[in-house]
């Protein structure tokens, strides 16, 4: 046991059984917050802006074309 000496005991811990400061909590609930709306933000962006391409085919196989003729 001679190398956990300086590891420090679950009661020494700022955060254990829900001893956290207000500051903390504060700080984790907006960093969750923040990457909640970076997410939506991104998905808007990449629903909006990524449409398929419409041609249907190969160069060897035109697909349906839309010459009236």
């Amino acid at each position: 046991m001679n190398s956990l000496q300086g590891e420090p005991t679950l009661g020494q811990i700022d955060d254990y059984n829900g001893t956290e400061s207000p500051e903390k909590r504060k700080l984790v609930r907006n960093i969750i917050i923040g990457l909640l709306l970076v997410g939506a933000v991104y998905s808007a962006v990449k629903y909006n802006f990524s449409t398929p391409s419409d041609y249907v085919g190969t160069a060897e196989h035109p697909g349906i074309t839309t010459d009236k003729r």
